[in-house]
C-alpha cells in the first residue's frame, strides 16, 4: 500500500548550485553524489537530477517502508500491462521500480527502509 508521496524529481544544469539553492530555500541536503542529489523537507523530498544522471528523468516517487509490498506491486503493475523497468538496488540503501502512467508520466515506486543519512 502507498505511504505518500515521497518526492518529485527535477532535471537541473549544475548539481552544486542548484543544491545550495534549494539549501538556501530551507531544504536538508541528505545525500549528494556527483550525479544525483536529495534534499527534504521535513518527511518531502525533492532529487535534483544532473544532465549525467542515466537512471531516470523527471518524476514523482511514493514511498513504501516495506520491501515485499514494492516486490508485490511491481508484479502487480506489470500483470495489468503497465510499462515498468526492472526493480534497481540504489547506491544509497533503497531499491525502486520506475513505471509510466497512461499519458507517458514517469513515476517510482521506492523502498525507503529508513531515513537516509547525510553523506559526508
Amino acid at each position: 500500500m502507498l505511504k505518500r508521496l515521497g518526492h518529485v524529481a527535477i532535471c537541473v544544469q549544475d548539481l552544486d548550485k542548484a543544491a545550495e539553492f534549494y539549501q538556501n530555500l530551507g531544504m536538508e541536503l541528505v545525500w549528494k553524489d556527483p550525479d544525483w542529489a536529495y534534499l527534504k523537507a521535513g518527511d518531502d523530498g525533492l532529487a535534483l537530477l544532473s544532465p549525467h544522471y542515466s537512471q531516470s528523468g523527471p518524476h514523482f516517487g511514493f514511498i513504501f517502508n516495506d520491501r515485499g509490498e514494492v516486490d508485490r506491486a511491481y508484479e502487480k503493475l506489470k500483470a495489468e500491462g503497465v510499462h515498468v523497468t526492472q526493480i534497481h538496488e540504489h547506491r544509497d540503501g533503497t531499491a525502486s521500480f520506475y513505471g509510466r502512467d497512461p499519458d507517458g508520466n514517469w513515476f517510482e515506486y521506492l523502498y525507503e527502509p529508513a531515513p537516509v543519512a547525510a553523506a559526508v
